[in-house]
């Protein structure tokens, strides 16, 4: 079987990268630096505390990172298993928080994380294409052992950390006080 690649396909690639990464930036950024009207590191640990993931300032800081890093990565096609793996892991585990709401995003609903999610798993599968700095530096940080590795890790990853919000929701089903759970007192 011959592998045929057109111009239309490696631009449609290239564009659908470069879309998944401008949106997980964006995302992320809201988190870690209050950009397009985001909560920042504060109100995004207030915001995680509430939600169970304990403790709030941590997970911040790794939703954060885990979709503007990655989302970056993404979009330059640098190490796109390991980017697409933390980008998958981030929507998996937003996915699981609004997965009680439904499908459909207007109802807040897993519609978008989980599209989010899949189509970064997509790219650590299949790769970014021939228009990306894996390509340009010869795939050294984009082997096929690295798309295996990071394809196994997302769901033990979102089911770590799954695990962790019920048990802290188990025990405080009704947070209080000092909503980030790690702010020192001022």
């Amino acid at each position: 079987m011959s592998q045929h690649v057109t111009t239309a396909s490696v631009t449609a690639r290239t564009l659908l990268r470069l879309a998944l990464g401008a949106v997980l930036v964006s995302h992320g950024s809201q988190k870690l630096f209050g950009a397009f009207g985001g909560g920042g590191i504060e109100g995004t640990a207030q915001g995680m505390h509430a939600m169970g993931f304990r403790p709030g300032r941590r997970n911040a800081v790794l939703a954060g990172i885990g979709e503007a890093g990655s989302g970056a990565a993404l979009a330059l096609g640098l190490a796109t298993p390991i980017a697409g793996a933390g980008a998958a892991t981030t929507m998996g585990v937003a996915s699981s928080v609004h997965t009680p709401n439904g499908f459909f995003n207007a109802d807040g609903g897993l519609e978008f994380p989980a599209f989010l999610g899949f189509t970064a798993a997509m790219f650590a599968l299949g790769g970014p294409g021939p228009v990306s700095l894996d390509h340009a530096t010869r795939h050294v940080l984009d082997r096929p052992w690295l798309r295996a590795v990071a394809l196994v890790a997302v769901p033990v990853a979102i089911a770590v950390q799954v695990t962790q919000r019920r048990r802290a929701l188990a025990s405080d089903p009704a947070p209080s006080g000092d909503a980030a759970g790690d702010q020192p007192d001022a």
